[in-house]
């Protein structure tokens, strides 16, 4: 079959630019750079993602709303670091129609800004707590780096997460229960990630402390497909979010977040497809199975019959399954369905009709199987997990084999991906790897992990390990 122009270990950037194009993902044609148009099997994608995601909102008692898109400038500008850290990237509106706003409005970069003050309406008393809420939704930044589709973008596919809780323990027992989300939703999806805490001066504007969830791409460079914030009560002084405790005293609420965005999809793209296109995991893939009728003059009727009648039975076995009838040759079809990343491609002929079998063909693998007609089901559901375990023990091995625990600065320049060093946890000494490296500090693993060793930049006892990489 063929294979894309640029090889994926040749040039990595250039192999990811073609792919999403040739799969018809997104066409980033649209004349405002970095605002592209989602075509239709891309969008589907995502919302099979977003079906994921909706499914753990929906296990941990989170509701689902909507929040306008505009924030006034006031709501805005109540909380100081948040403003600090957001005003560069925002979009301002200034006119309504011919009129000039009285006050400005912008479009929302997240939706802190949006919800606390609403928050501070709902919450009245101990009793409406914890409030879980989340939206699926479009943000905006003025991103001034180099666009790629999924990865860097200014208009953003973003899903986020909003909770209240009394105090800070059940606040800490929320973010816990972000991990376990983490954890079971990229499982799904078979990206090994890491979690990392953000150093202080690379969190999230506002919050207490952030955690990032860190994959590593097959460039060696890693990407942050989303993140978990604890912000204490900083966001509930500053609009008011308070609520009357059992003892009649009014306090204020402690706040927590959790975002993800359609960098998702640029992982799944990087770490999983190859040099013929796209690997979808099964979980997500629009087509976990494509039938593919293999026609000889003269048995059209007959071998049409087949591939309907077993597409019918995966449809009741909730696969989801298309049967290709287009006229042209099966090796074009084989083509499309591989660039497009579809897990299990099923061939049906005349000659398996009288041998009372069908071919499957894996596209993680490429094998080729031979299974009889009155065991498919089974065969194909079997092979589709397998299919998910391949993937996963395959990025598995890309992270692994990329993190590299070292102790001195010239150990750290002959490695490539994700570097560990001893840490002092002073910024001038991370700022200093970042510029040896030419790289950024992604931050400390969350584990408990102790670190014996001395700071290779000022020769200080060491305090943790602090994780650098190149990122995207």
């Amino acid at each position: 079959m063929p294979e894309t122009k640029v090889k994926k270990t040749e040039d990595f950037n250039e192999w990811y630019n073609e792919i999403v194009e040739l799969a018809d993902l997104c066409d980033k044609r649209y004349p405002i750079k970095g605002m592209n148009v989602w075509r239709p099997y891309g969008w589907k994608l995502m919302t099979y993602v977003d079906g994921l995601i909706r499914e753990e909102m929906e296990k941990t008692n989170h509701q689902e709303v909507y929040f306008p898109l505009l924030i006034p400038e006031s709501f805005f500008k109540k909380e100081e670091e948040h403003i600090q850290g957001f005003g560069k990237e925002v979009y301002w509106i200034t006119h309504a129609g011919l009129n000039t706003l009285e006050e400005r409005w912008l479009l929302r970069p997240t939706s802190e800004t949006a919800m606390y003050p609403i928050f501070s309406l709902w919450i009245r008393s101990h009793t409406d707590l914890p409030l879980k809420i989340f939206q699926i939704v479009n943000t905006f930044r003025y991103e001034t780096k180099q666009t790629r589709a999924f990865i860097r973008v200014r208009e953003i596919h973003f899903f986020e997460a909003h909770t209240c809780h009394v105090d800070f323990e059940d606040a800490e027992r929320q973010i816990q229960e972000d991990k376990e989300i983490a954890e079971r939703l990229f499982k799904r999806l078979c990206l090994p990630f890491i979690f990392n805490r953000r150093p202080e001066w690379d969190k999230f504007a506002g919050a207490y402390y952030t955690i990032s969830i860190d994959v590593l791409m097959p460039s060696g460079r890693t990407l942050q497909m989303g993140s978990i914030h604890q912000y204490r009560d900083n966001f509930a002084k500053p609009y008011e979010i308070t609520y009357e405790a059992e003892d009649g005293k009014h306090k204020h609420c402690y706040q927590t977040t959790y975002g993800m965005s359609e960098r998702i999809l640029g992982a799944l793209i990087g770490v999983h497809g190859d040099n013929k296109g796209l690997i979808l995991p099964p979980e997500v893939a629009p087509n976990q199975v494509v039938i593919t009728p293999i026609i000889f003059k003269g048995k059209e009727t007959l071998v049409n019959d087949a591939c309907e009648k077993l597409c019918e039975q995966l449809k009741k076995e909730h696969l989801r399954t298309f049967v290709d009838m287009r006229e042209i040759t099966p090796g074009n079809k084989y083509y499309e369905w591989e660039l497009k990343g579809v897990p299990l491609r099923v061939e049906i002929g005349p000659k398996d009709l009288e041998k009372k079998q069908i071919v499957i063909v894996r596209r993680d693998t490429g094998e080729k199987l031979f299974i009889p007609v009155e065991s498919a089901i089974p065969t194909i559901r079997q092979t589709l997990e397998k299919i998910s375990q391949h993937l996963a023990t395959q990025a598995k091995k890309l992270l692994d084999s990329n993190i590299h625990r070292v102790h001195t600065l010239d150990e750290g320049k002959e490695k490539q991906g994700i570097i560990e060093f001893p840490w002092c946890r002073t910024k001038e000494c991370a700022l200093e790897i970042e510029n040896l490296l030419e790289g950024n500090t992604l931050g400390e693993p969350i584990e408990k992990d102790d670190c014996n060793a001395t700071c290779p930049v000022c020769g200080k006892p060491a305090q943790t390990w602090m994780r650098f990489a190149k990122s995207y």
